[in-house]
């Protein structure tokens, strides 16, 4: 998985960066087929905002969200990119599921 961090008037720290990586973690460990994350972090006056757009194999999950807390704004972009990928894989494997039903009935 290849890793984009981006920070928009904001200076990318190896704190927030370790911070990132950590929470990615665990889309990760939903979802091994991940190809690449790209993350924008932003400031704009008092809001702090976390972008990301997460690219699967044949689909592409974006999420935002802001906050006065930067950290809080990473950790609700992880909880809603994780929400997405989990929805992602079910639809997944229930049209796998029905795709070998309806060839078996077929048959």
């Amino acid at each position: 998985m290849n890793l984009n961090l981006t920070g928009r008037h904001l200076e990318i720290t190896p704190a927030i960066r370790e911070h990132v990586v950590s929470k990615l973690d665990k889309v990760k460990r939903h979802f091994d087929n991940v190809i690449d994350v790209n993350v924008i972090l932003s400031v704009d006056k008092l809001q702090q905002k976390a972008e990301a757009s997460l690219h699967l194999s044949g689909k592409t999950i974006i999420a935002e969200t802001a906050d006065s807390n930067l950290y809080v704004a990473i950790d609700a972009l992880i909880e809603s990119l994780d929400r997405q990928v989990l929805k992602h894989k079910e639809k997944n494997t229930a049209r796998r599921h029905d795709d070998t039903g309806k060839h078996a009935a077929a048959e």
